[in-house]
């Protein structure tokens, strides 16, 4: 199902699909070319479901000539998407009592690491295992990042991932790393690592194009936080890769996107790029971003390891707003243990991002990863399941665990999402400036006409949807008091059905795990909603479940490397 459909889906399903239509009078009375009648507002009010007689619609006349002139106030020409709010949304309903990990983070006991031939055979290999190859020196930075520059340039005409490669700042970069690391003063695990980032991602000196045509040149003077933190862990940026035209689906400027296992299709969106290039080994690992699945849809599709933390877990300084209260910025991995590494580096405060909370620390233990073992299902997602490829996954899902010692207990979540209403409202005062220049006319209809309609929700509605939105989390607050994690279908990526945006709407932490192939090759994917900053529990199970498939060792047989 599209965004869009799920969108008005949502408003119908809320009772809100009148709420686009008072709107219309406040559009007319902000023009200034006319007063405001008694049959415009009789007319709004008609439409909004109120049942105002002529005398008290004529009432409202003065009030709403005096607000529109209030509403100038705003200076709108000077707001862009990048200036703050003085408010922000916090994941944690009145009263709820944390149980927060301890912080600091302990990898799994290396393995034996040896340098292979070629180093071309590294290019699937776990960040742990590049990490404990340039610790030693076996390897130095420079030689991983020409590999993983070549096979970009090699392999992008193919996949489409790759706006801008970023080639003089990584060179330099790596030479960096490996003088520190000769030097003997080794940064971590990531020192050296080549890594790639969704071109909303700002990175000083390059493009930053948001995956639409109007901003092909725009440009930002510093890096965005989670680039700076990569940076000083040592990391090495390699590219901006694709998103979906103002982080919209997986077609861009430049086109589709296509899914590494499957070029038939496309990676899914909108961190598709990041999706695609880890998958087919181009990057070490990248960064993505996730509003209402943007991190675990292209994940399940490219068959990654991807995870949405909990909101405000990372700073979004310099990274382009689209659902205000909603995005989320995460790590697309090959690995379990290597969203750990990312994570540990990018999680924290900035004083930039004041939704990122103060005392609130990430850490995980991968020397002894003990995994929850009480996991909820919803079994209406699994009766509703029609598609052959996708029953024989779920019933796969369900014997991995039970393998694992879990038990599996039903639950019930809340219906009446709300998640595109909100977001697509959001989303039209972040583009603000985009839609009133008349750029959007530069960007697909589907995209620019939503940003258009949702400059009509009232804020009324958009505040009482908030209200509404505070109890659901209460709702599922109540079911994670019963359960350590809940395990979601692959049916819950884009059906009708859906109840993966829930957990997007209310803030928990979600990892989605590769689960198998359907029988048109491409891989399926399953997805964990744990307990809000709690991402260490649900790392160690997706690592657990990784060990047990054994889906990660496969490699998309056009970008296949021998592992010599």
């Amino acid at each position: 199902m599209t965004n869009r459909r799920r969108f008005l889906a949502a408003c119908a399903a809320s009772g809100l699909t009148s709420t686009l239509f008072p709107g219309l009078l406040w559009a007319q009375m902000k023009q200034g070319t006319k007063p405001v009648t008694l049959e415009m507002v009789r007319e709004s009010a008609r439409l909004a479901g109120l049942a105002w007689s002529d005398a008290e619609c004529q009432e409202l006349t003065d009030s709403l000539s005096s607000l529109a002139a209030g509403a100038e106030q705003i200076d709108k020409p000077t707001l862009t998407n990048a200036s703050p709010l003085p408010f922000h949304f916090d994941p944690r309903p009145p009263g709820t009592t944390l149980r927060l990990p301890a912080a600091g983070l302990t990898l799994p006991a290396p393995a034996a690491v040896q340098r292979p031939r070629s180093v071309e055979s590294l290019a699937f290999a776990p960040v742990t295992s590049l990490a404990r190859l340039l610790q030693s020196k076996q390897i130095t930075s420079v030689e991983l990042t020409r590999m993983y520059l070549d096979r970009l340039k090699r392999h992008n005409a193919t996949l489409n991932c790759v706006v801008t490669i970023t080639e003089e700042r990584a060179l330099g970069e790596a030479a960096a790393a490996d003088a520190e690391i000769a030097a003997g003063k080794y940064r971590g695990a990531l020192h050296g690592v080549p890594y790639g980032v969704k071109d909303i991602v700002a990175a000083k000196g390059y493009p930053t194009k948001w995956g639409a045509p109007p901003l092909e040149h725009q440009t930002f003077d510093e890096d965005a936080t989670v680039v700076r933190r990569l940076h000083d862990a040592g990391a090495v940026l390699v590219a901006k890769l694709t998103t979906g035209e103002l982080a919209f689906g997986d077609q861009w400027a430049g086109g589709r996107t296509n899914n590494p296992w499957n070029l038939g299709e496309g990676s899914s969106g909108s961190s598709a790029g990041s999706a695609a290039a880890t998958a087919a080994g181009l990057v070490a690992f990248a960064i993505g971003s996730d509003t209402g699945g943007s991190i675990l849809s292209p994940s399940v599709r490219c068959g990654l390891v991807g995870l949405r933390p909990t909101f405000g877990r990372v700073s979004r300084h310099g990274v382009m707003a689209a659902g205000t209260t909603l995005d989320k910025i995460g790590p697309l991995c090959r690995y379990a243990a290597d969203c750990a590494v990312v994570l540990g580096a990018i999680a924290g405060p900035d004083n930039l991002d004041l939704a990122v909370p103060e005392g609130v620390p990430f850490g995980w233990d991968g020397s002894r990863p003990v995994h929850p073992t009480r996991i909820g299902y919803v079994p209406a997602m699994f009766d509703a399941e029609t598609d052959a490829d996708r029953r024989s996954n779920n019933s796969r899902a369900l014997d991995v665990l039970r393998r694992l010692g879990c038990t599996m207990q039903p639950v019930t979540l809340p219906g009446g999402d709300l998640s595109y209403f909100i977001e697509y409202t959001e989303r039209a005062a972040a583009f603000d400036s985009l839609t009133n220049t008349g750029l959007y006319k530069g960007v697909r209809q589907r995209t620019s006409r939503f940003l258009r309609a949702c400059q009509l929700v009232t804020a009324v509605d958009y505040l009482q949807a908030n209200r509404r939105r505070l109890v659901i989390m209460e709702a599922v607050a109540r079911v994670m008091e019963t359960v350590d994690a809940i395990l979601f279908t692959t049916l819950t990526l884009d059906s009708t059905t859906s109840l993966n945006p829930v957990m997007s709407l209310t803030g928990h932490p979600s990892i989605a795990v590769p689960n198998g192939f359907t029988s048109t090759g491409s891989p399926a994917g399953v997805m964990f909603s744990g307990h809000l900053y709690r991402e260490d529990t649900l790392i160690s199970l997706a690592l657990a479940y990784q060990a047990a498939t054994g889906d990660s060792q496969k490699q998309p047989p056009l970008f296949a490397v021998d592992r010599g």
